[in-house]
């Protein structure tokens, strides 16, 4: 009996060049968001940093270092396709 696979993209084959960015992006914002509350905590901490200071300059770093390593991670999935 012949073995069927599936597909995470409900078998319809290859991803497209639009899923494959997208995801790549995603993938990217969130290595960036994680990267970004590991600095911007330890770096509001140094600064002297507490409460409502701390959690702005935390959101402020995350944001960015999500946003820019997701778009140099879509960009590069685009190259690729």
């Amino acid at each position: 009996m012949p073995v069927t696979s599936t597909s995470l993209y409900g078998g319809q084959g290859k991803p497209s060049c639009y899923d494959r960015v997208s995801t790549s992006f995603m993938m990217g914002a969130t290595i960036g968001i994680t990267i970004g509350i590991l600095f911007g905590g330890i770096g509001g901490l140094r600064s002297g940093f507490r409460g409502r200071e701390l959690i702005s300059s935390m959101g402020k770093t995350m944001l960015q270092s999500g946003g820019t390593f997701g778009t140099f991670m879509g960009v590069g999935a685009a190259l690729r396709c």
